[in-house]
């Protein structure tokens, strides 16, 4: 008998979506899986199925209008710290009670830390190798030598573990390549093994049952806002989309789903061409039949679209270099387009789906990059090297 630990980080539910895929295709009668998170990631890992090991949060931290708060996360550190330092005792005790042939996290480090101490193996799904600050400190100097220099301390400290796979497509199409590309800490252990997504096959009969639903038509354009990532920010978004559903009447078919894992699925009926999930049970088969999708710039919902092959509107977390990145590499290459935060109107989301949809390039370029995408199965790589540890 096996076991594989599990330990995604605890914010938005990209980092817990992916394990838990993984862990689908792990475990079997010879192999046991279980899960460590925290917040709104652990409550999705238990709804689906798994054990799931509460430990204290390490988030950053967001302001009442839904954008980074640089200010609160600074003065967080000391809370950071202290929390880091009690999650690394609970993942030991985590450790030896479970006895794991191997380690796999997805962007936490105190796992690496505690398998590392016990002499565990241990594996890292991770995007983010560099911490970004804010594009408006960039224009300061020392902002920059600020961000090389702690990406090669973090860089270190990742590399505590003994593989570090990076869940995209390798250069010129990676999407976080700000984040990943440029430390020499890791540049070694570094493995692009595609998207970890399942390529999803949605049949006829479902596509006509969730059109049934619905009661949407196939001659007019459906748009597909799936708003995910931490609670604080999904909800001012959502409001500032709400306030035009009257005009998106007018243009398209639209659904709106809030990302609230333990929210209801029966969809709200909001207007005549439009409709409310809390928690969206067919995003598969609105991912498949939408023209556009609108996102945030999350790695994790930016690989699904490229794996549907959908344009993208894609509006970032405000102050979020991160997904400001993410967002700037769907513009640079041709994929899609991106709103500001502070700009969201009825009239500029009305603007930039139009305008996708008048031009054929963006489809045809994303079209492009899908088949790249389908040509690395993220899912069977990862599953392929944890299975090598418990062989």
């Amino acid at each position: 008998m096996s076991n594989v630990y599990f330990t995604p980080y605890g914010v938005g539910l990209g980092h817990a979506s992916r394990l838990v895929t993984i862990a689908k295709s792990i475990q079997d009668k010879e192999t046991k899986v279980k899960f460590s998170s925290f917040g709104e990631a652990a409550e999705f890992v238990t709804r689906s199925g798994y054990r799931c090991s509460n430990v204290p949060p390490v988030e950053f931290s967001w302001n009442m209008q839904g954008s980074f708060s640089f200010k609160n996360s600074l003065s967080n550190i000391p809370i950071w710290f202290n929390n880091f330092l009690f999650q690394v005792v609970k993942e030991i005790e985590n450790i030896i009670k479970f006895a794991p042939n191997v380690v796999v996290s997805d962007s936490r480090l105190s796992p690496i830390v505690s398998a590392k101490l016990l002499g565990i193996p241990s594996i890292v799904i991770l995007n983010q190798i560099r911490i970004l600050l804010s594009p408006r400190l960039h224009s300061f100097r020392i902002a920059r030598l600020f961000e090389d220099i702690n990406a090669e301390f973090i860089g270190n400290l990742w590399s505590l573990s003994d593989q570090i796979l990076v869940p995209d497509l390798p250069p010129p199409y990676t999407i976080s390549e700000n984040n990943t590309w440029n430390t020499a800490s890791v540049r070694k252990k570094l493995k692009y093994i595609g998207f970890i997504s399942p390529h999803y096959q949605v049949s006829n009969t479902q596509l006509e049952k969730a059109l049934s639903l619905l009661q949407f038509s196939k001659s007019k354009p459906i748009v597909f806002f799936h708003i995910s990532g931490p609670l604080y920010t999904r909800i001012p978004v959502i409001k500032k989309i709400l306030q035009g559903k009257e005009l998106f009447d007018k243009h398209f078919q639209f659904i709106i789903s809030e990302g609230n894992p333990n929210g209801k699925v029966v969809p709200l009926h909001i207007s005549k061409n439009g409709w409310y999930y809390e928690w969206c049970p067919i995003r598969d088969e609105l991912f498949a039949l939408s023209n556009i999708l609108v996102i945030r710039g999350g790695h994790t919902a930016i690989s699904q679209a490229i794996q549907f092959g959908k344009p993208i509107i894609s509006i970032p977390i405000e102050n979020h270099a991160e997904q400001l990145n993410n967002s700037n590499k769907i513009s640079k290459i041709g994929i899609g387009t991106t709103i500001d935060n502070k700009e969201i109107t009825p009239e500029k989301i009305v603007c930039e789906i139009n305008k996708i949809l008048a031009n054929r390039t963006y489809f045809n370029k994303m079209d492009e990059i899908m088949k790249v995408s389908n040509k690395l199965n993220g899912i069977e790589n990862v599953v392929d090297i944890v299975r090598s540890y418990i062989r």
